[in-house]
């Protein structure tokens, strides 16, 4: 039997010029180093390969490393990924348009190469209708160069209702990492963090006739694994790259090079988290925490939600009453953040990527804490595009338009904005300089339209006032103690909000630097819901 362990140096010979090269990984959770620093090399060195298709589901990046050493003029004519927040030399390639730029949902992504793997001609989800995904409006494309090409997404009519159809992208080659592989090519991942799409790209790689390339740690005589522990199975992986640089080229996270705690190998024992210090993203926190109730299955997004959420909940001691969970597949724990998002300290289980999709498209998640960028008149959100630059959606299309509630966390201004709080009072001291309550969003990630019809509940969160989702558009329902209506909120939108003829007072124990007290309050609700 020919062997597959090959060098990093010939996986080059197996990439040819404008092949279609699928990449799985999640921040940098599942890089293959070795390999990509390779194509990179050899591409600065002798100009190939070049001109390739990059698709990929996840952001897959920490500011360095990862995707980022693809990110040179010529090798990469088109990329399909979801999201570019940590790969800036990426974001400079599709703002500057030197790449053709398709931005498509996370999830959507993920059940792109599963249901490809079967021999489907795409996938298809109401995921994206009424977004920038929608043909009607960008069709995912996001810069000039894709907007001259077709889009990959189409709308199409099923017993009289509306889908969207991803369309398939044949893929010649596949870099997926595991931990251990045995001479056959069966591939475990006990020290990875996530477990992702890996098994779904591979298949999916060999339905076109493409080649699977996997980078481990380990390589160890064949039937020595056990069965069970297998995710990648032999009949799937035609070359095996062992890495020689574990530290660096294989990295758990990040931030780790191997953290038993991040695969539930090893539970940490149970400590509070540290109390964060009182600043405007506390207080956006609290007041999206007072949203939560016993045993709700939450999502936390990045930025504030990631940030503050875990940490303001277990402060209040209520952390252990609700379920968190993480697009990537963790759930339970205590999600990181940062280049680090993804993961989760102490998970209770860790399942593949596309299924924790399923999961939340389906509707399972009863709460979503989220970010936003712009937000108008109607609720519509923009996270994904800031002037030119394109950082993409991400999850967040798929979560959002699925959770049975969401609560979007955000700043009322952006960039500068100074408060003081004394008393249970704020008071702005220096207003951000740019507005988010804006006429027109530079792109729509979510639709105020579509939510609506789907009879979501959704809230609009500051530090200086509370709006919610209505029939006719977002209202004014609550404002913090010692802010001025006119002053500090209307003349900082761009459009006047409906306003509700009882607006509420913000709670004052948001603004004081001693717990809120909420655990009681957080406790009656469970009452509340058995009486249901």
């Amino acid at each position: 039997m020919k062997g597959k362990k090959i060098e990093p140096y010939d996986v080059i010979k197996n990439i040819k010029d404008r092949d279609t090269l699928a990449v799985c990984g999640f921040t940098l959770m599942g890089a293959c180093e070795d390999i990509l620093r390779e194509i990179e090399s050899n591409f600065l060195r002798e100009g190939s390969p070049n001109h390739l298709t990059l698709l990929h589901a996840a952001g897959h990046s920490d500011r360095e490393n990862g995707i980022e050493h693809l990110a040179h003029e010529g090798l990469v004519e088109r990329i399909i990924g979801s999201h570019w927040g940590l790969a800036p030399k990426w974001g400079d390639l599709i703002s500057a348009n030197k790449v053709e730029a398709h931005c498509l949902p996370q999830g959507q992504l993920t059940h792109l190469f599963r249901d490809t793997s079967g021999g489907k001609p795409g996938t298809y989800s109401k995921v994206g209708l009424g977004t920038f995904i929608d043909p009607r409006l960008e069709g995912g494309r996001v810069n000039e160069k894709a907007l001259q090409k077709e889009s990959l997404v189409d709308v199409l009519k099923i017993k009289n209702e509306e889908y969207l159809f991803y369309n398939q992208v044949p893929i010649d080659a596949c870099i997926i990492r595991g931990t251990t592989s045995d001479e056959f090519g069966n591939i475990t991942m006990e020290d990875e963090a996530l477990k992702l799409e890996t098994l779904s790209v591979a298949q999916s790689t060999k339905r076109y006739g493409g080649l699977v390339i996997v980078q481990v740690k380990n390589y160890v005589k064949r039937g020595t694994l056990a069965a069970k522990d297998v995710i990648i199975p032999g009949t799937c992986v035609d070359y095996i790259v062992e890495t020689k640089d574990e530290e660096n080229n294989h990295r758990q996270t990040s931030g780790s090079f191997y953290t038993p705690i991040y695969t539930g190998a090893k539970k940490a024992p149970d400590q509070e988290m540290e109390p964060k210090p009182l600043n405007v993203r506390k207080v956006i926190g609290r007041r999206a925490v007072q949203e939560l109730f016993p045993e709700a299955i939450v999502n936390l997004g990045t930025g504030i939600p990631g940030d503050m959420v875990g940490p303001v909940s277990s402060e209040e001691g209520i952390l252990q009453y609700i379920n968190l969970t993480v697009e990537s597949g963790a759930i339970g724990g205590i999600p990181l953040g940062g280049t680090d998002f993804g993961i989760s300290r102490s998970p209770e289980a860790i399942i593949e990527h596309a299924n924790q999709f399923d999961y939340y498209n389906g509707r399972g998640v009863d709460i979503t804490f989220m970010g936003g960028a712009e937000f108008d008149r109607i609720g519509s959100v923009n996270v994904s595009k800031f002037g030119k630059v394109t950082t993409g959606c991400g999850g967040f299309i798929d979560i959002t338009q699925n959770a049975k509630k969401v609560i979007f966390c955000s700043t009322f201004t952006a960039s500068g904005l100074q408060v003081a709080m004394e008393g249970g009072e704020l008071r702005i001291t220096q207003e951000g300089k740019f507005i988010k309550f804006v006429d027109t969003l530079n792109q729509v990630t979510f639709s105020g339209d579509y939510a609506r019809d789907q009879k979501q509940e959704v809230l609009y969160v500051t530090e200086r006032a509370v709006f919610k989702l209505t029939t006719d558009g977002i209202m004014l329902t609550e404002i913090a103690p010692g802010i001025s209506l006119e002053e500090d909120i209307l003349k900082q939108m761009k459009f006047r909000p409906l306003i509700h003829p009882q607006v509420k007072k913000m709670d004052k124990s948001l603004f004081q630097k001693s717990s809120m007290g909420f655990k009681k309050e957080f406790m009656k609700k469970s009452e509340q819901l058995e009486r249901i």
